[in-house]
């Protein structure tokens, strides 16, 4: 089995509503999303002869999807009052809303799941919210 691995990191801020705890409140992170391929067959012919995939489309594919959420705020879609929304719109604040609780283990299952529909043989995903913390999410074995 042959196994390929690349990175990409951004910086956002995020909260989780109805949480009881410190991470209610707006607070940032320095992510960084893990992400590993595999597959047992290399291509046989071409230009990519020798290769499981191009590692350059799939460092543009992860770097893609994290650039999406760099520098901006996570919150999960009707978490925010209208109001609030419209003002930090008003400001020029970059706001990103998700169809899920924004925590590093869904996270880890989104880059899965948008990588496998761009049709990347994806093993694994990490995603670190610090540098000692991280979210694995993982083809069941």
């Amino acid at each position: 089995m042959y196994y390929l691995k690349t990175s990409a990191s951004f910086d956002s801020a995020h909260f989780l509503h109805g949480y009881n705890g410190k991470c209610a409140n707006i607070h940032g992170h320095s992510w960084k999303a893990v992400v590993t391929i595999n597959g047992s067959e290399l291509q046989a012919a071409g230009e990519k002869r020798g290769m499981l995939i191009d590692f350059g489309d799939l460092k543009k594919a992860v770097r893609a999807l994290a650039d999406s959420f760099d520098h901006t705020l996570i919150f999960e879609e009707g978490t925010l009052k209208e109001t609030t929304f419209a003002a930090l719109s008003e400001e020029g604040f970059s706001l990103t809303p998700v169809p899920f609780r924004p925590t590093a283990e869904n996270f880890a299952k989104h880059f899965f799941e948008k990588l496998t529909k761009q049709g990347f043989p994806v093993s694994s995903v990490k995603i670190y919210e610090t540098p000692e913390n991280c979210a694995v999410y993982e083809v069941e074995r």
